[in-house]
């Protein structure tokens, strides 16, 4: 059982990281364009359900986070697209900030989904059923 400031603490980082998943998605559909986001994966040689996954599992996975809804199992779901985030940005190094990205930050996103899992919902969930 968490105190309370734990819960809160917990439904903080569950809603940034919601946030953050659902910004990237809906940055590949309106900013990007899905064809466009699609056109890059295959640039990398992945197939285009990849693309479209990697969308739903943003938007939907962001939204299930802010909303607290199957908190520890949609974590543990992200967690591969961000792995496959780091090895499509690991031959620009380590840094973000260089140019086409590092793999510092979805490496750290992918350790902060797995914290996350351990620590379950937090605080503020639609309903305690689906935490």
């Amino acid at each position: 059982m968490q105190s309370q400031n734990q819960a809160h603490a917990t439904a903080l980082l569950r809603v940034s990281l919601g946030i953050m998943a659902l910004a990237h998605g809906l940055l590949k559909v309106f900013v990007f364009t899905v064809p466009g986001t699609v056109g890059f994966f295959e640039s990398l040689g992945l197939p285009p359900f990849i693309a479209y996954l990697t969308i739903l599992a943003e938007v939907g996975g962001g939204l299930a986070l802010v909303l607290g809804i199957y908190t520890r199992w949609v974590s543990l779901a992200l967690v591969p697209i961000l792995l496959g985030a780091a090895w499509a940005h690991a031959g620009n190094g380590w840094v973000f900030s260089n140019p086409g990205g590092g793999w510092e930050y979805p490496v750290f996103w992918a350790i902060t989904l797995l914290v996350q899992a351990g620590l379950g919902s937090g605080s503020f969930v639609v309903s305690r059923r689906f935490a």
